[in-house]
């Protein structure tokens, strides 16, 4: 049987982006994502692109 390859995603997520906060602020910003049944990543991924095209900052 052939190997099946999954084919590789576009926009490939291969960075990361370290950030210091105050506790409170990353327990509080998580649990209201989880009560909006998304995740903390998505959401600050998600403000980047949008912040990005705001800024007219091209890809």
């Amino acid at each position: 049987m052939p190997d099946k390859k999954k084919p590789k995603k576009k926009g490939l997520k291969d960075s990361q982006l370290i950030i210091r906060i105050a506790g409170s602020d990353r327990d509080r910003f998580v649990a209201l994502c989880e009560d909006l049944d998304t995740s903390a990543a998505r959401e600050i991924r998600r403000f980047i692109r949008e912040f990005l095209a705001a800024h007219d900052v091209a890809s």
